[in-house]
């Protein structure tokens, strides 16, 4: 089988020099932790400002859960 319309290198290339990867850019969180841009940062849960998700109260919620559980099995032996 022949190839009909074969592309020379040069339409090759200026295809593909679209084609880079670009790392993320890094902003800086009011609280001096490195976080990308738009989202909210991962130590703080802070966007533009506003506390959004709230880690505290996530991880007391969760502990407890996890007191619950371990009453529960300790009741069952």
């Amino acid at each position: 089988m022949v190839v009909r319309m074969r592309h020379n290198r040069s339409q090759t290339g200026q295809r593909r020099s679209h084609h880079a990867l670009v790392a993320q850019k890094l902003a800086v969180c009011e609280c001096g932790a490195p976080r990308v841009s738009h989202r909210a940062c991962a130590a703080c849960g802070r966007y533009r400002g506003r506390v959004v998700m709230d880690f505290a109260a996530h991880a007391a919620a969760k502990s407890a859960r996890r007191a619950k559980k371990g009453d529960k099995a300790q009741a069952s032996k």
